[in-house]
């Protein structure tokens, strides 16, 4: 499978890699964390590091480490804006449950 971008999300990435002037891409993770057991982790990737996997979406790579994969694998990340709010958001095969917050989910 693959980690997939929606366009907002892809247009968020570029630009923000544009105006750090620096960077080839998306990183996403997770870790142990949360009421639900694991929160995602975002960051801008500056490198390819050993053991990760790298997909390309929608021109824009996204850098997945290997003991985050098979728990996020599938995922579709959009990005939202909701008045002054603005997140990336998930939508993940995978998880079971989510927090109410939307920050942390199980599987």
């Amino acid at each position: 499978m693959a980690i997939v971008l929606t366009e907002s999300a892809a247009d968020r990435v570029r630009s923000h890699l544009a105006k750090r002037g620096a960077g080839i891409g998306l990183r996403l993770g997770i870790k142990k964390t949360g009421c639900s057991g694991f929160a995602y982790v975002v960051n801008y990737a500056d490198e390819v590091r050993p053991g990760d996997a790298v997909f390309e979406a929608r021109g824009v790579k996204v850098l997945v480490d290997s003991g985050s994969l098979p728990l996020i694998d599938g995922t579709e990340v959009d990005f939202v804006k909701q008045g002054l709010n603005e997140a990336f958001k998930f939508k993940n095969p995978k998880a079971k449950g989510e927090c109410g917050c939307g920050e942390s989910f199980s599987v």
